[in-house]
């Protein structure tokens, strides 16, 4: 690793304001997907059939909130280096909440499609990327235990939401639904990020050293290895988001009915708990190059089956736990790919950097899966491509380790 190179000493909160702050985001990452991510898929089937919009063009309009929350990734991760979370994550609840408000009254595509761009802009506060950088700046060498804390409780997001979200529908009708999740986040995130979050970073840090961590940046972006590790974990990101949102459609397909096929969405949740459970012992076990393979491998795998088994539907329910299970490996090797390879002192910097390309990757990836279902006549067919990305970006990991650096040429052997 070259974290002296990068060289930001660390900063760190109390132990106890560190764990107020982990608990408070185990709480509101896991609704903000909840609400605003895994209740998509429950509800897209009932949004098409509802207004008669195509599934693929209110996909592409989910799609591209995620864009949304992709590019403005960049200013969120500005905004929370000079401020801290709170802020920065109490201001995207506060625009999620009306933006779902809108959603749930739009009765023209335009309206509908402006209210998904603003949710997608709140995205970009409220999900993984912010909490994870908070939880790498405030525990430093314990950031595993304390991001693979967050991952297990928000990898259950799917398993409360979707059968939550089915049963509203079922209800209330989709507009119905996204009211009362609009609620949730107005009652529980916005006042969890506004008085329970530390309130700022810790005191500013000098650079220490004589090193220019600048350009120690440069010269990993610059490097084969940050290439290959973006291009693979794009690849990845692309097909296991493809996979949770078109998964519902799958399933009806094979035959389940969309009570059934929510549940199965859900179960994905608890396999994301059961793979990160994994992931502290692979760490532990494993060089980051291998385990990126081993990770991005297994992607592949489940979602070759789930395009190859056609039932029955206790059968699918266990693909999709393993599916679930490769989902949620894949999550915490992002959050630590990156300290991994080249420390912790330039994380925030070049991970900023790797997480346009992969937000964009999961932003694209709703309507890729849908997009290939309608080309290729179905969506098995869509999963056994998304699967062939996925071993595409395991080949692709196996380039993803820095090169290691020549030793220094002894005295007398320079050039003459």
């Amino acid at each position: 690793m070259i974290s002296d190179a990068l060289g930001v000493p660390a900063r760190v909160l109390t132990a106890a304001r560190a764990h107020r702050g982990l608990v408070t985001l185990c709480v509101t990452v896991t609704t903000s997907y909840g609400v605003l991510f895994y209740a998509f898929p429950v509800l897209s089937p009932a949004i098409a059939a509802d207004t008669g919009w195509t599934l693929t063009t209110v996909t592409a309009l989910f799609s591209a909130s995620q864009v949304v929350a992709g590019l403005g990734s960049v200013a969120v991760g500005r905004w929370l280096h000079r401020r801290g979370p709170r802020p920065v994550m109490t201001a995207a609840a506060l625009v999620a909440v009306p933006s779902l408000a809108v959603l749930a009254s739009a009765g023209d595509l335009w309206l509908f499609g402006a209210a998904w761009l603003a949710a997608g802009a709140a995205m970009s506060g409220l999900f993984y990327p912010p909490a994870f950088a908070a939880l790498t700046h405030w525990y430093e060498q314990g950031r595993v235990r304390a991001l693979t804390a967050l991952t297990l409780v928000a990898g259950l997001a799917s398993t409360v939401f979707a059968p939550l979200t089915a049963a509203l529908e079922q209800a209330w009708g989709w507009r119905g639904a996204y009211l009362v999740l609009a609620a949730v986040l107005a009652l529980v995130v916005v006042p969890l990020h506004a008085f329970a979050l530390p309130p700022a970073w810790s005191a500013p840090v000098a650079h220490g050293g004589s090193g220019a961590p600048g350009a120690a940046v440069r010269a990993v972006v610059r490097g084969r290895a940050f290439w290959a590790l973006t291009a693979s974990l794009a690849l990845g990101s692309l097909t296991v988001y493809a996979v949770v949102v078109n998964l519902v459609p799958l399933l009806a397909a094979r035959g389940l009915d969309a009570a059934t096929a929510a549940w199965a969405l859900g179960l994905g949740g608890v396999g994301q708990v059961l793979g990160r459970l994994v992931y502290a012992p692979l760490e532990r076990r494993s060089a980051p190059v291998p385990r990126a393979v081993a990770v991005l491998g297994a992607c592949a795998a489940t979602t070759l089956l789930l395009a190859l088994v056609p039932g029955p539907w206790a059968v699918l329910m266990a693909v999709a736990v393993l599916a679930g299970m490769a989902r949620g490996v894949l999550t915490l090797l992002k959050a630590t790919a990156v300290a991994d390879r080249w420390g912790t002192g330039g994380y925030a910097a070049i991970s900023g950097l790797m997480h346009l390309p992969l937000m964009l990757a999961v932003a694209l990836a709703p309507w890729i899966g849908a997009a290939l279902a309608g080309v290729l006549g179905g969506y098995p067919a869509a999963f056994a491509v998304l699967g062939a990305l996925a071993a595409v970006g395991a080949a692709t990991a196996l380039a993803s380790g820095p090169r290691p650096r020549p030793p220094p040429i002894p005295p007398g052997r320079g050039r003459r």
